[in-house]
C-alpha cells in the first residue's frame, strides 16, 4: 500500500495526520462547526494544537457539544465548574472569552443571517487556494488574517488576533494551505 504524501506538520502523529487528511483546510459553512474551531482556536493561543485535538472531546463535553445558544448563557457556576474540570485548558481569561464570543457570534447572526455570511464574505465565499511549495512559506498570519481579527475584536470578540484567526481560516478552509506535493493539494 502506497504511503500518503502529507503536509510534513502532521507527519507520524496518527491524532495530525486523520485531522489534516478530514479537516484541515477543508471548507465549513456551518455555523455550529464555525463556532467549534472559534472555540479551537480560542484555546489553542500560545499552545501546541495537538494539545486542543486530544482535548476536543473534552471541550466538546464541556461547552454543551459546541452549542453557542447555550454557551452564550452560561452562569458565574457553570464558568467556575468549567475552571475546575481538568479535562479542557482551564485559563480564566479564555473560558470567560468563550461565553461572551457566543453573544457576540449571536449578534453577527443577527446583522447577516448566519456567522457564515459574515465570515466567508472575506474571501468572497470561496476558499483562498494558496498553493504553497513548502511549510516555510506558509504564514501565521496575512493581511486578510489581521483586518478579520480587527473586525471580531471591535464586534465585543476576544482571543482573536491575527494568528488565530488564520489558523482558524485553516482549519475551516477558507485558505487551503496544503503543500504542492500533498495529496490534499492534488
Amino acid at each position: 500500500m502506497e504511503e500518503k504524501i502529507r503536509c510534513k506538520w502532521c507527519v507520524g502523529i496518527d491524532i495530525y495526520e486523520k485531522y489534516h487528511d478530514e479537516e484541515w483546510g477543508v471548507p465549513v459553512y456551518e455555523d455550529q462547526k464555525l463556532f467549534e474551531f472559534l472555540i479551537l482556536e480560542t484555546f489553542q493561543a500560545g499552545l501546541s494544537w495537538i494539545t486542543i485535538l486530544k482535548k476536543r472531546e473534552n471541550f466538546k463535553l464541556a461547552f454543551d457539544d459546541f452549542d453557542y445558544k447555550k454557551v452564550a448563557l452560561y452562569t458565574e457556576d457553570k464558568i467556575q465548574e468549567l475552571l475546575q474540570d481538568a479535562g479542557i485548558i482551564r485559563n480564566k481569561l479564555k473560558v470567560r472569552a468563550a461565553v461572551s464570543n457566543a453573544a457576540a457570534f449571536m449578534k453577527i447572526q443577527e446583522e447577516f443571517g448566519s456567522f457564515s455570511k459574515y465570515i466567508w464574505q472575506f474571501t468572497d465565499g470561496k476558499p483562498i487556494q494558496n498553493n504553497r511549495q513548502s511549510l516555510q512559506e506558509v504564514p501565521a498570519t496575512t493581511p486578510l488574517s489581521d483586518v478579520i481579527s480587527k473586525d471580531l475584536k471591535k464586534r465585543g470578540f476576544k482571543f482573536v488576533g491575527s494568528t488565530v484567526i488564520y489558523a482558524h481560516m485553516q482549519a475551516t478552509g477558507m485558505v487551503d494551505d496544503h503543500v504542492a506535493d500533498c495529496w490534499k493539494s492534488k
